[in-house]
């Protein structure tokens, strides 16, 4: 049974007994339930606006519609405009630092995760995604996005909105500091960082600190305050 509280998965792969083992192992999990599965992009799409999920876990190479495309579709301006909650993907893949899923990240993937991971992973992962997290290391996915942008795309307007804190605050996230580390560096407390990831997020209308790492390397933000010392 699902109550409020439970994250909902929905499980797309189109491999079936792949879908029945993972549905398993995350059914057994407290406070984790699959409510649907889908066999390619396309009924992933569909799913998504029917079940509501809260995490698609999501093959990225299937037929009819890969995992790429249907992240792209999932995160598009219309259907996010019409989806009373959140949504978050993890796509799953067979090759570590794979292209297509940093393409994926673009388009709004939470991160990505080999299709030989671990129970513990498989869970820890849908859990910390759906608090708005990562679910690979800042520096692998900083590596994957430096291999994706090879060629800066002109700054956007609405980061000259931003104060000189809330600019460091944002490179400092690109570069996969936490709230505590990024108050250590900055002089501040960790609730004075909170405030000013939030500011950053409603400027820049970014969705996560996900959003913020590829923003960062899309446009070249990522300055020297953001190295380590």
């Amino acid at each position: 049974m699902t109550t409020a509280e439970d994250v909902r998965v929905l499980l797309v792969d189109d491999q079936a007994l792949f879908r029945q083992g993972v549905g398993v192992i995350l059914d057994a999990q407290p406070g984790i339930r699959v409510v649907g599965t889908g066999a390619d992009g396309r009924e992933a799409v569909r799913l998504v606006d029917e079940l509501a999920p809260d995490v698609v876990l999501m093959d990225i190479r299937m037929p009819v519609l890969d995992g790429v495309e249907a992240t792209r579709q999932i995160f598009s301006p219309a259907r996010a405009a019409n989806r009373s909650r959140p949504v978050r993907v993890i796509v799953l893949t067979t090759f570590d630092l794979d292209d297509r899923a940093a393409t994926a990240i673009r388009y709004g993937a939470s991160g990505f995760l080999l299709k030989d991971s671990s129970p513990e992973m498989l869970a820890h992962s849908v859990r910390t995604v759906h608090a708005g997290s990562a679910v690979m290391a800042p520096q692998e996915l900083a590596t994957l996005l430096d291999g994706t942008f090879r060629v800066a795309t002109p700054t956007p307007p609405e980061v000259g909105t931003l104060t000189t804190k809330e600019r460091s605050v944002l490179t400092l996230v690109a570069a996969g500091l936490s709230n505590a580390e990024i108050g250590a560096r900055l002089y501040v407390s960790e609730s004075t960082v909170k405030t000013h990831v939030g500011s950053v997020l409603r400027k820049l209308d970014l969705r996560d600190r996900v959003q913020v790492v590829v923003y960062a390397h899309e446009h070249r933000l990522v300055g020297r305050e953001s190295r380590a010392p």
